[in-house]
């Protein structure tokens, strides 16, 4: 009877109705919530990258990286001040090249099968006045949560690896 009586009054007592609905909602509002943050930190450093390539890439297609002698170093240096407020550039690689036509350029897929960048065929090559250039940047964004969204990360080590291209014709500065 005792037993009876204590289970009635604990099945209509609401006290604590509250903190087991949050605690059951909790875990996927969180999820969520990392989530949403991951995917708008990747988004916003793909857009500050994409900028930073923009600039430095009309250097070249202007002539002052050949007129002012730049070298790979130089051309780093000159990306990595455009996105040093949320990158850091020892992730930064690029590959700078000439082709003779628009239709001869050819875009590789720079991630191996292990998820490592490839980076043996990266050169620096700017160009003369009126070449075709093609300039890539590539970033490998450390994701925040280790393991967390694998659909995020497409490289090895848990980094998301942002890419960045943009191909022009030289202007003919000489």
């Amino acid at each position: 009877m005792q037993l009876a009586r204590r289970l009635r009054a604990f099945r209509r007592d609401r006290k604590g109705a509250t903190a087991v609905e949050f605690a059951l909602i909790a875990g996927p509002f969180f999820f969520f919530l990392m989530a949403l943050i991951e995917i708008a930190a990747v988004f916003f450093a793909a857009t500050v990258i994409e900028n930073a390539v923009l600039e430095s890439a009309r250097e070249i297609r202007t002539g002052q990286v050949q007129a002012g002698g730049m070298d790979a170093d130089g051309f780093r240096d000159a990306v990595c001040t455009r996105i040093e407020v949320i990158a850091d550039c020892a992730r930064l690689d690029f590959d700078v090249r000439v082709f003779a036509d628009f239709d001869t350029v050819a875009v590789t897929d720079p991630v191996n099968e292990d998820g490592d960048l490839q980076t043996d065929d990266m050169g620096f090559d700017p160009g003369d006045a009126g070449d075709i250039v093609m300039v890539r940047v590539f970033y490998r964004w450390p994701m925040l949560m280790p393991n967390f969204l694998n659909s995020m990360s497409n490289m090895s080590n848990n980094e998301r690896l942002i890419t960045s291209a943009t191909v022009f014709r030289n202007e003919p500065w000489d």
